[in-house]
């Protein structure tokens, strides 16, 4: 264990555009920002609070002070999981400390966890929701990407698919409803769906709402998201889905999520690795996750105006390994 001096910080990043999703509207990301330091050595960590998990600026940096004394003094990330719960504040602590136990070795990450190097990613790239005439023109803009993510609601469904499938015929695409369906919406779109040749469906009825996955069978692999944040959710999930999304957020940083990954494969799931909307400081340590994942949606640097330095290379879907400036080095 060695002493450390923590710093938190909240940040506010602009987006590019308006991002539209089934629960409203957003302009700028906030994000926290954990740094402990060690003599030079310095490690960060990055995570988004989300208001649907409870979850404030205020109430993610109370957390974390809480808990100041014990990671000051020296805590490992196993240590850190005992102290605080799953969600936004355990991940940016989690994640600083993995950033500097790598620089404290002058080890990367992913070999600390005896991980496959992440080399290679193809992420998704999102299109918010907005009339079937932007969302179609997006989709041409992507029509050589490998993986889109369309954002929906309840409305205007089939002609907002269509029209981007139309322009956009060569990717693979996954709907994210956002909880906002209904099981008739299941059913009644199940045929139309396949016919689109749509690869996944994320999380299209409510998380503790989805009882009705149990007795539908459709041609659509289902994504948990909002329904899967740690290895206590993989029970529940069978039967009703085929695939789960891990978000470092969600899972209380890299040590669960790894661990996350590795009891849902063996007990038949696939993997999607995805991330809230925030820097490439935040997508380094879940790029971690991709080798062996069959989607990946690590496009939150895409979505902001102006990005970290050193940050990530991200072009026409596909993203260079992180630098060790970034994170991980």
């Amino acid at each position: 264990m060695i002493s450390r001096r923590l710093s938190i910080s909240h940040e506010v990043w602009p987006l590019k555009e308006p991002f539209h999703i089934a629960r409203g509207v957003r302009t700028e990301t906030h994000v926290i920002m954990a740094e402990l330091e060690y003599c030079d050595i310095r490690g960060r960590g990055e995570s988004v609070p989300y208001a649907r998990y409870g979850e404030t600026i205020d109430s993610v940096m109370a957390q974390i002070e809480q808990v100041r004394d014990i990671v000051e003094d020296g805590i490992s990330p196993e240590e850190l999981a005992q102290i605080l719960p799953a969600g936004a504040a355990r991940n940016a602590v989690d994640c600083a400390l993995w950033d500097m136990l790598a620089r404290w070795k002058h080890i990367p990450v992913w070999q600390l966890l005896r991980l496959p190097r992440p080399m290679g990613v193809k992420t998704a790239v999102t299109i918010s929701i907005a009339g079937v005439e932007e969302m179609a023109q997006k989709a041409l803009l992507y029509k050589d990407f490998p993986l889109l993510k369309i954002k929906l609601d309840g409305q205007d469904i089939r002609a907002r698919i269509t029209a981007i499938r139309e322009q956009a015929p060569k990717p693979r695409i996954i709907i994210d409803p956002n909880e906002s369906w209904t099981i008739d919406h299941l059913i009644d779109l199940d045929d139309f769906l396949a016919a689109r040749d749509i690869s996944l469906l994320e999380q299209p009825l409510a998380a503790g709402q989805d009882d009705d996955l149990k007795n539908f069978k459709g041609k659509i692999p289902l994504c948990a998201d909002e329904s899967c944040h740690t290895r206590e959710d993989l029970a529940g999930l069978v039967g009703k889905y085929q695939v789960i999304n891990i978000k470092l957020d969600k899972a209380g940083g890299l040590t669960e999520a790894v661990k996350l990954k590795k009891q849902a494969e063996a007990m038949g799931f696939d993997i999607m690795v995805g991330c809230m909307v925030s820097t490439s400081l935040a997508m380094a340590p879940a790029m971690l996750l991709a080798p062996g994942a069959c989607f990946v949606d690590l496009d939150g640097p895409i979505l902001i105006a102006k990005d970290r330095k050193h940050s990530l290379k991200i072009i026409a879907g596909r993203m260079d390994e992180a630098s060790p400036e970034l994170w991980g080095g």
